[in-house]
């Protein structure tokens, strides 16, 4: 497929803004695609198609998993009431009374890092699963349900159909597993919401910082990325204005983040609740 030059330019000039943009790009509808994500936070009332969810899942097990183990799994709400019940169940950990996009969504789909097959598998072998205690096993699951989740998002979008990553669904780790009933060593990683975007309140497509930030060529350079910062806060500026976002900017947000507790939103109890799943972090 042809990337048209007028496309091209208009994709970068959205993820980078005025800063620095990548000259050599190799592009094909692939990149395009991919280069074209945004977060979207409004649904459409309709169901996924038929057949769409079959699809992201056929892309999430197509995604790489470490050794073959397969630790992840997804459960996908659909059902009203219980989405209802998840979604009013993390809004009270955050200062909103509903978050639209949860309960909106055809579907809310909870990606588990789990370990729970390999465990049972053991068991009924009669074998002992000491490996599941370390640090590493619980990394290994949480990889894996991760890089499954992006395929199965990329999926989604090929379809026209609109994804937002949820990682709320940590604030109240311990409540939704309980909602849906959870087995020992597992937990969700993380939400997803997906469905129709509403066309009349579109998504924008966030500006990341010039590819230096992120980019190191055979050594890390920690002050490279001080350089950058002035360009990537203007590009972020911009977006928050046409979006008529407030005005802050990136890294009082970092502060924030790092910072204040209130931006944990109840995630500080997560290690406590994996832990009584299973994980013993070792």
């Amino acid at each position: 497929m042809i990337v048209y030059e007028d496309t091209k330019a208009a994709l970068l000039e959205q993820r980078y803004g005025s800063q620095q943009k990548p000259a050599n790009i190799h592009w094909n509808s692939q990149v395009e695609a991919m280069l074209s994500h945004c977060s979207v936070r409004t649904f459409l009332p309709k169901a996924l198609p038929d057949g769409a969810l079959e699809t992201m899942v056929a892309a999430a097990q197509s995604a790489s998993t470490s050794s073959a183990l397969n630790q992840w799994s997804l459960v996908a709400v659909t059902d009203p009431e219980l989405k209802h019940q998840l979604g009013q169940t993390i809004a009270r950990t955050v200062p909103t009374d509903r978050i639209p996009w949860i309960e909106d969504s055809s579907a809310l789909l909870l990606w588990v890092a789990d370990a729970s097959r390999s465990a049972a598998i053991t068991l009924e072998q009669g074998g002992d699963p000491i490996v599941l205690n370390y640090l590493d096993s619980f990394l290994m699951a949480s990889v894996d349900v991760t890089l499954a989740a992006q395929n199965a998002s990329l999926a989604a979008e090929s379809m026209g159909l609109g994804i937002v990553f949820l990682g709320v669904m940590r604030n109240a780790a311990k409540e939704v597993a309980e909602l849906i009933s959870l087995p020992p060593f597992s937990f969700v990683a993380f939400g997803m919401a997906v469905g129709h975007p509403d066309p009349s309140h579109p998504g924008g497509i966030r500006p990341r910082p010039a590819q230096p930030v992120v980019l190191h060529h055979n050594r890390y350079d920690q002050e490279r990325y001080k350089q950058y910062l002035e360009g990537y806060e203007a590009a972020c500026l911009q977006f928050r204005q046409s979006r008529d976002m407030s005005e802050k900017t990136w890294q009082g947000a970092v502060l924030a983040s790092t910072t204040s507790m209130d931006y944990m939103g109840g995630r500080e109890n997560l290690r406590a609740m994996v832990e009584e799943k299973g994980f013993k972090l070792s």
